[in-house]
């Protein structure tokens, strides 16, 4: 090898070492993490959907707006209880469409029938009203308080958090509470559940258990594909809906006034 070529092979090396410091000091520089951060974030599914798919959510029917909304809603209701109820009545009644998730221990805990209010719809809730005598199921959030016995036996206070869309819950006595036709006997003889006078009512049989899960401070979300009612949350404003990978569906019809 001669003089010139020993040379030149000494600064290609010195090159691509110096190179290679470099793009290793690129990598470490604090200033520059935010990049490759933005890169992996761009492909990373958010943390409510990753929650959705290790639960199984989407087996299990509910749908993932219903999710997202109540993800949502709940970081801004700051409840001492982790539990979230989810009334996902964009399903028919025929299904179990009532889910009850542990937030810390990443667990669904029951999934069973809820009905809706009779003057919301046969099979499906179609209708939503906050007014009184209204018979109708109120869309939003509810935070449970505490519970009473009364004419369907063991019930659970619910204090409807959005101004105009569900405010008027204990006014109305919107509880939860047991009740004979929500029963899968109930579905074979009439091919749906059977409706209360608004309240989230479930069957007998789960009353107890789920009002001992819910009770003193936990959430309930009644969730339609009301494009109306979200627009109007106050508890879903600022909702990036970028973030959903689906159409919520044409609106249904909303009709509620204080």
């Amino acid at each position: 090898m001669t003089k010139a070529q020993a040379v030149l092979v000494a600064v290609m090396i010195a090159l691509s070492v110096s190179f290679g410091f470099q793009k290793f000091d690129s990598l470490s520089d604090p200033s520059s993490s935010h990049l490759i951060k933005s890169k992996v974030d761009s492909t990373a599914r958010p943390q409510w959907a990753s929650l959705y798919d290790s639960l199984g959510l989407k087996k299990q029917g509910l749908s993932e707006a219903a999710f997202y909304y109540a993800w949502y809603g709940f970081q801004k209701m700051n409840l001492a209880n982790p539990i979230l109820a989810i009334a996902d009545f964009s399903q028919s009644s025929r299904n179990k469409r009532l889910y009850v998730i542990d937030l810390i221990k990443r667990k669904v805990l029951l999934n069973t029938y809820v009905a809706h209010g009779k003057n919301s719809g046969q099979e499906f809730a179609e209708h939503f009203s906050n007014d009184n005598s209204s018979f109708q199921s109120s869309l939003g959030f509810y935070k449970t308080l505490g519970t009473y016995n009364g004419k369907h036996g063991l019930s659970l206070r619910l204090e409807g958090l959005e101004k105009g869309i569900n405010d008027r819950a204990l006014e109305r006595a919107i509880v939860m509470h047991g009740a004979d036709y929500v029963s899968e006997s109930f579905i074979k003889s009439t091919g749906r559940l059977g409706r209360s006078l608004g309240c989230p009512a479930v069957s007998i049989l789960d009353s107890k258990k789920l009002i001992s899960m819910l009770c003193n401070g936990a959430g309930l979300f009644i969730y339609s594909a009301d494009q109306k009612y979200v627009k109007a949350s106050p508890l879903l404003s600022g909702l990036p809906l970028n973030e959903l990978d689906q159409t919520l569906g044409d609106p249904f019809l909303y009709t509620s006034s204080k």
